[in-house]
């Protein structure tokens, strides 16, 4: 580890590309996580064909934790 003169950590070449390459593999997963979530969310609305004209972004964003009123 290389520690700068104040102690902040400074990563070297390779640190820094790994966690680069970590952030790519989780921005990855969490793109995957959400369609997988999309599809569910379709399936279980197709059990009610009053609701299929709704769009899978309407429905995204109804259940998104963004939205979800905070608790004081």
């Amino acid at each position: 580890m290389a520690r700068d003169f104040d102690g902040t950590y400074q990563p070297n070449a390779k640190a820094r590309k790994q966690q680069e390459k970590d952030q790519r593999r989780m921005e990855y997963r969490r793109a995957i996580e959400s369609y997988c979530d999309q599809r569910q969310l379709l399936r279980d609305l197709a059990d009610y064909p009053e609701l299929q004209a709704l769009t899978v972004w309407q429905a995204s964003a109804a259940t998104s934790p963004k939205n979800a009123p905070q608790l004081r």
